[in-house]
This record gives structure tokens, C-alpha cells and sequence, in this order.
């Protein structure tokens, strides 16, 4: 268990045990509201014309051509301003668009103070090249202030088309990858050398093919080195490209069931019949949206992959299996999907019926309570969480039967 954890259940017992059930209950929603509202602000930036708006379009799952919400795109520079692109989903993760260095307008000695370098968590230096002295200048200036970023080579798939069709039956794309990572290691070893920047490591990426590459690892490496309490806040804002990303999203929102637990123990301690049904309802509606989003199961995620990928939305749509696929979660459909589970609806009469027994009613109901939130929505993240699967293999033209 995490560490943060064990001091918050600590806090809670002592919360109960000093102001009441509604006084803990309160603090566990408080606790949870925190956790999807953590901001996390990352910089994008680079010279112009190195892909930094596909990439911020890509890791958002915003086609270049969404013209309401795509970063514009093109091979002038396009960005003027510091400009603040916030996930559709998770609204609290931001991508910032930043303005090339070295342009009139940001010269690189006032690159960082122009761009309010404070708010930024972390930085990601794209390149579609070799990195140039104005990369490394601002690595060292970002290395000063002790924060961290990361060189991303981007356009990748352009680079292996070229070889490929300047190649013919020559063409091999691990030695093409190879000699492509050699040359910005060199490149970059030659620029680094002339300042006093650490050595990290490049990423090749493609924002057209995330799922391709080294992105996963850039995503494994941000996960590794930023501060704990952000770590999901980036990870729920991840788009699926891979299985484990989808895996570990369904752990990071599995961790926080029992919290959601407690509080649905702590409203039956309310002994009147219904109440505390009626608010678990709300609840698990509310928690149950926020899976579908995080797995890019709403209609709009949805319809946003579909252009994405170029596939018609219904053939994303006829790989999901759950009864939840392609509906809108509401209260109505909630109830009558809990009412088709025996041990759901079961756990759910025994507990209003517990409440009518003198002294050891309420206990025994507030049990019930937790036993029955738990369950149920452990069995909707899990549907959420396979029928994302089901899509991420679609999308990629893998083989989704059993």
C-alpha cells in the first residue's frame, strides 16, 4: 500500500472517531476531489517547425485538423504565444504549446523568464533533426532551475518512409531506427559538449504513431521521475497506446474503490430507509463516467480516435461487449444493470433490511453498504477497462476475437 494511504486512512479513523460519520465521509470526498484536480503543466517547445503542436494534438487525442481544438499546425512557425491546450478528459493535465526559441519574439537569453517557467512541471524539447544550441541552451537553463526535461526526436515515420522509398528492397527499419538514434546521440553529444547539460536520453516518436517507437518509453520514463502525487494525474491523461497503459490505468482507479467505499459505509449509518441507495446511485454514476472517459469511451473520445485511425466510428463501437458500450451513463441505466447482478441487488435489500434491527442494524447495513459499492464498481471498471482493450486492438488492427 502507499505510504500516502496508510496517513490518510489513519486520518479518517481519527476524523470518525472525533466528528462522526458525515464529518469522515466529507473528508474522504475532499481526499478524492483532490486527486482528480491535481494540475499538472507540461511544456512543450522547440525550434520552429519541429512538430511541438502535432505532438500536443497527439498525446490529447486531437487530430490535427480539429480546428475547434487542435494546436494549429504548419511548417512556419505557428505559435506566437504560450498557449495552454487542456486535456478534453482531464481537464486538470495541460499541455502548453510554447513558442519556438530563438525566434525575435523569444530570444533564447529570455526564453524562460518570457514563458513563466514556474508553472511548468516538467519539459519536453522536440526536435525533428539534430538538436541545435539553442536546444541545449535551454536544457541548461531548465537544468538550473532544477527541473526536468526530455529531447524527443519527433517525425520519425517521415524519416522511414524516406528511407524506405530511397532504399527499395534494401530497406531494413531496425538499422534505419538504428542509425537514426546514432545520429542524435552524436549530434547531440556535439552541442551538449559545449555547454554543461546532463546527458539524457532521446526519444523517438512519431505524434501520427504514438503507439510506435519510444514513446512508451518516455511515458514509462515521466511516470518514474515525477513527484508521486501527479504520477496519475499524468497517467489517467495518457492516451491508450499500449495494453499496459490501459492496465495500469485500470489499477491507479481500482486504488481508489475502497475510498468510495468508505463513504457509501459511512452514508448508511443514516438510519432511513433508501437514502443511502439514493447516494450511492449518484456516486457511482459520477465514478463510473469518469472510467468511460479515462478509457476514451465516450462518444466524443470515441469519435476523436475514429479520425484518428480513419476507421468508421461504428467499427469501434461493434468491438465492445459490455452493456455499458456506446450508452450514456445515467441513473436509470445504473439501476437496472445493478438490479440484473443477484449479489448486487441481494447485498443492496439485506442492507435496507438490516436497518430495522435494534443495536446492530446500522453496523451491519454500513458493511453491507461497503461490500456492495466495492463490488459493483470493481465489475464496471472492469467491462470499461476490456472494452478498451477491444478498441485499442481495433484501432491498431489487431485481431480482437477470442
Amino acid at each position: 500500500m502507499d505510504p500516502h494511504d496508510d496517513e490518510q486512512i489513519a486520518g479518517i479513523k481519527k476524523e470518525l472517531q472525533t466528528n462522526g460519520s458525515a464529518a469522515a465521509a466529507a473528508m474522504i470526498q475532499t481526499y478524492l476531489d483532490e486527486q482528480d484536480n491535481i494540475q499538472l503543466n507540461i511544456g512543450i517547445t522547440g525550434e520552429s517547425g519541429s512538430g511541438k503542436s502535432s505532438f500536443v494534438n497527439a498525446f490529447r487525442g486531437i487530430h490535427n485538423s480539429d480546428k475547434k481544438r487542435a494546436a494549429p499546425t504548419g511548417v512556419k512557425e505557428t505559435t506566437t504565444d504560450p498557449t495552454p491546450y487542456p486535456h478534453p478528459n482531464h481537464p486538470n493535465v495541460t499541455l502548453w504549446d510554447l513558442p519556438g526559441i530563438g525566434t525575435t519574439k523569444f530570444p533564447a537569453d529570455e526564453y524562460l523568464k518570457k514563458i513563466e517557467f514556474e508553472r511548468f512541471d516538467f519539459f519536453i524539447i522536440i526536435s525533428a533533426d539534430r538538436f541545435r544550441e539553442n536546444d541545449v541552451k535551454l536544457a541548461e537553463e531548465i537544468q538550473k532551475m532544477k527541473k526536468k526535461f526530455y529531447f524527443v526526436r519527433s517525425k520519425i515515420d517521415h524519416n522511414i518512409r524516406d528511407e524506405e522509398e530511397t532504399q527499395g528492397s534494401e530497406f531494413n527499419e531496425e538499422e534505419t531506427l538504428k542509425e537514426i538514434r546514432e545520429d542524435c546521440i552524436q549530434g547531440k553529444s556535439e552541442v551538449l559538449s559545449k555547454g554543461r547539460v546532463e546527458s539524457p536520453q532521446v526519444f523517438l516518436v512519431s505524434s501520427r504513431k504514438l503507439n510506435l517507437y519510444d514513446f512508451h518509453l518516455l511515458e514509462k520514463t515521466l511516470q518514474e521521475e515525477l513527484l508521486a502525487h501527479k504520477r496519475n494525474a499524468l497517467l489517467l491523461a495518457l492516451p491508450n497506446v499500449s495494453l499496459e497503459i490501459i492496465i495500469k490505468k485500470k489499477e491507479a482507479l481500482q486504488a481508489r474503490i475502497k475510498y468510495r467505499a468508505g463513504v457509501s459505509a459511512l452514508g448508511a449509518f443514516t438510519p432511513v430507509p433508501g437514502l443511502s441507495f439514493g447516494a450511492d446511485m449518484i456516486m457511482m454514476v459520477t465514478t463510473i463516467r469518469q472510467y468511460q472517459a479515462t478509457f476514451g469511451l465516450d462518444s466524443e473520445s470515441l469519435q476523436r480516435l475514429a479520425q484518428t485511425v480513419g476507421l468508421p466510428l461504428d467499427e469501434l463501437r461493434a468491438v465492445m461487449t459490455s452493456p455499458l458500450a456506446g450508452k450514456e451513463i445515467n441513473k436509470d441505466l445504473i439501476i437496472k444493470l445493478v438490479s440484473c447482478s443477484v449479489v448486487d441487488l441481494s447485498l443492496t435489500a439485506t442492507e435496507e433490511g438490516f436497518r430495522f434491527i435494534p443495536l446492530f442494524g446500522i453496523p451491519a447495513a454500513m458493511t453491507l453498504s461497503s461490500v456492495s459499492t466495492y463490488t459493483t464498481l470493481n465489475m464496471f471498471l472492469n467491462m470499461l477497462a476490456d472494452d478498451a482493450q477491444k478498441v485499442f486492438e481495433k484501432a491498431l488492427g489487431l485481431d480482437t476475437t477470442v
